[in-house]
C-alpha cells in the first residue's frame, strides 16, 4: 500500500484501486440489476442488503469507476473549514466569509480558534444554493421566452447563415 493510500485510508477515503478490472465487473453488475443484492459471506451465509446499503454501493462503485476516491462519514460528522470548503467547491477564505454572514453555521469548540461545521448544515447549504441557481435559470429562460429570444426571426436567422457561408468562402 502506497503512503498515499495509507494516508487517504487514515482519514476515512478509499482511493479506486490501480487495476480497475474487478470494479468494471461489479459495475456491469449493479447496472444489470436494480433490485438490492445479499452479501455472501466468506462461510456461504446470505444476508440481503438493505435498500439504502445497495444505493450507497452503487455510488461508490460509479465513483471509484470515474477514477475518483470515497469518504463516507456520518452526517453529523463535524468538518473543518477546509474540509468544508472542499466539499462545497470554494475556496477556504469564501467559506470563512458565507460563516461570519451567517449564511452557514459553524461552532467554536471551547477554547480554540478554529471553526468547525455539521456535515448535515454544509450538505443542507449545498442543496439551498442548487436549488436558487436552479431557480435564477428557469426565470432567465422564461424571461428569454417571453422577450422572443428563442424565437429570431426566419429572415435574420437566413441572413446569418448566408452571412457565415460568405466569411468562409472569403477565407478559403
Amino acid at each position: 500500500m502506497t503512503g498515499i493510500h495509507r494516508e487517504a485510508r487514515r482519514k476515512g477515503t478509499v482511493l479506486p484501486p490501480e487495476d480497475l478490472r474487478e470494479l468494471l465487473d461489479l459495475s456491469v453488475f449493479l447496472e444489470q440489476h436494480d433490485e438490492p443484492a445479499a452479501l455472501l459471506g466468506p462461510d456461504g451465509q446470505q444476508i440481503p442488503l438493505p435498500v439504502e446499503v445497495y444505493e450507497v454501493l452503487v455510488q461508490v462503485v460509479d465513483a471509484m469507476r470515474k477514477r475518483r476516491a470515497v469518504t463516507i462519514a456520518p452526517v453529523e460528522q463535524c468538518l473543518t473549514t477546509q474540509q468544508a470548503a472542499d466539499l462545497l467547491g470554494i475556496s477556504r477564505p469564501t467559506l470563512i466569509k458565507l460563516l461570519e454572514k451567517g449564511e452557514l453555521p459553524c461552532e467554536k469548540p471551547s477554547g480554540s480558534r478554529h471553526r468547525r461545521l455539521l456535515l448535515s448544515d454544509v450538505l443542507d447549504y449545498q442543496e439551498r444554493r442548487r436549488a436558487e441557481r436552479t431557480d435564477v435559470l428557469d426565470d432567465l429562460v422564461r424571461d428569454a421566452e417571453g422577450d422572443g429570444l428563442y424565437d429570431p426571426p426566419v429572415d435574420a436567422y437566413l441572413q446569418a447563415v448566408e452571412e457565415a457561408r460568405a466569411a468562409r468562402t472569403a477565407e478559403g
